[in-house]
């Protein structure tokens, strides 16, 4: 035996060909599980007992078990995935949850609650058949050569297409073919379950406009004199302290009259139809301001310097590329693109029916309490809702957004087949539109996506694969890197008024 051939042997002994699949569902349960959790820790019902003055639902911690079958007179066992595939059965592990609540801020009951049961994928972390020898996996019925990665959803084999999409929280120019603007720059900004897409324009009388949710076309200056950033001078250092640029001083000319932050706020509310009285028009702008706009920045009033340094840095792009000093972004560059794995598309799925769940454990607590009952919140859980959503997803391949065919019967027709399978990327651009850009082989590609697998006719270039040796890296913990670069000596940059 070569040199090469061991290296090659040692290789596949260490790495899967869908390892990245198998690491993004075991980052799921093992992070993303318990962030999702946090976004929703505290629930409030807004109908109490009238002998209470504050009462709050709280979630502590999450977790799951490994998978399991309760059996017709109640007994619990271990489930392997063959008895699942003869018994059709879903090979799934029970979901766990912490739950306290709180009567005047003293805690009232705690308790351990079971809200339903999560698909597991084979040969992860919370698999039985996970660090099996050959001679184990095959003793339980299995073939020692599966590459795992995919799921038994009521017997059948099921597997997660992964998702290619733009980058979020990236901010990109492009030149318009038509329009009023012939540049826009956007970005979609996305913290847990907000994703809110952002744009930037410049109008034929060099007026700058931002459009976000449901505020379209405000003036860029407008949003940045409300983020508090008051001083002309301020602004135009933002923008850049090597240069001045002559479209930033048109724009801060027409709004000269903005003096503070509640002027500023007010047109705002008025551009975009606010109309009751001035203390609903300042709360309901504080709210946009801090809730809506670049919330991956944070959603809290600390966070406004950031977000307008950030537009400003955009804005600063934006005129750039207008003025041919930069290129416009290339949406095609795979340094522009995501790609959403199993684990992610699971924790989308979970994130928006744990709300589901939320919303029926408050409708259920305060129907009881109209009727003059306090209920326990143990009885109110109701943990087939949960459950049959996520299976149901899983079943019909019908996900949370509107998409279609995410879950998928896995290919069994040889072993080639079932590995390019797992190994499938979908693009969400429609096939029957031409896209042809996004068809083409893009010179990035190399090494990361097969350049030849790809189904002929409409779908062509769509539908990719990954390349076999390729392997997905997850995002860095931002609050870790922040805590780096400041030990480093980099300040955080504060705003003067």
């Amino acid at each position: 035996m070569n040199k090469n051939t061991i290296l090659i042997k040692k290789y596949f002994e260490e790495n899967s060909f869908v390892g990245s699949t198998i690491e993004s569902f075991n980052n799921f349960i093992e992070n993303d599980l318990q962030d999702i959790l946090n976004e929703n820790r505290d629930i409030i019902p807004t109908i109490i007992p009238p002998d209470v003055d504050e009462f709050k639902i709280k979630f502590d911690k999450i977790w799951i078990t490994k998978p399991e079958i309760t059996e017709a007179d109640g007994s619990k066992r271990v489930l392997f995935p063959a008895e699942a595939r003869l018994r059709k059965l879903t090979y799934s592990a029970p979901c766990f949850i912490e739950v306290s609540s709180h009567i005047n801020g003293v805690q009232r009951e705690s308790f351990t609650s079971l809200i339903g049961n999560i698909p597991i994928m084979l040969k992860s972390k919370f698999c039985h058949l996970h660090g099996l020898s050959k001679e184990e996996l095959v003793a339980h019925c299995e073939d020692p050569n599966d590459f795992g990665g995919y799921f038994i959803i009521n017997g059948s084999e099921k597997v997660v297409i992964s998702i290619e999409d733009l980058a979020a929280n990236k901010f990109l120019v492009e030149r318009e073919s038509s329009g009023p603007s012939q540049f826009t720059g956007k970005v979609f900004s996305e913290k847990g379950s907000f994703k809110i897409p952002h744009t930037i324009e410049r109008m034929k009388d060099g007026i700058f406009y931002l459009s976000f949710t449901r505020v379209k076309r405000v003036p860029l200056i407008l949003i940045l004199k409300a983020l508090g950033v008051l001083k002309d001078e301020t602004i135009m250092k933002m923008v850049s302290t090597e240069k001045q640029y002559e479209d930033v001083l048109i724009n801060l000319y027409e709004f000269l009259d903005v003096k503070n932050e509640e002027d500023a706020m007010d047109k705002i509310a008025k551009t975009i139809g606010i109309t009751q009285s001035k203390d609903i028009r300042m709360e309901r702008m504080n709210e946009i301001i801090d809730k809506y706009l670049l919330p991956h920045l944070g959603t809290e009033q600390k966070n406004r310097t950031a977000k307008a340094h950030n537009l400003c840095k955009m804005m600063r792009k934006f005129i750039d590329v207008a003025n041919g000093d930069r290129n416009t972004d290339d949406k095609d560059h795979y340094m522009n693109k995501r790609l959403k794995l199993s684990g992610d598309l699971l924790a989308d799925l979970l994130r928006t029916n744990l709300k589901v769940l939320i919303a029926d454990l408050l409708y259920n607590f305060q129907r009881t309490v109209k009727r003059g009952k306090f209920p326990s919140i143990k009885v109110i859980i109701r943990e087939k809702l949960l459950t049959s959503r996520i299976y149901s997803a899983m079943a019909t391949g019908s996900w949370v957004g509107g998409r279609k065919g995410i879950s998928q019967r896995m290919d069994r027709l040889n072993n080639i087949a079932a590995l390019s399978h797992l190994q499938r990327i979908i693009s969400p651009l429609s096939a029957s539109q031409e896209n042809f850009e996004a068809r083409e082989l893009h010179a990035t590609h190399l090494g990361r996506l097969c350049p030849i697998e790809t189904p002929e006719g409409t779908n062509i270039g769509l539908r990719k694969n990954l390349a076999l040796l390729c392997k997905t890296t997850y995002n860095s913990d931002e609050e870790e890197l922040l805590k780096i670069v400041k030990n480093m000596g980099v300040k955080m940059p504060s705003v003067e008024k």
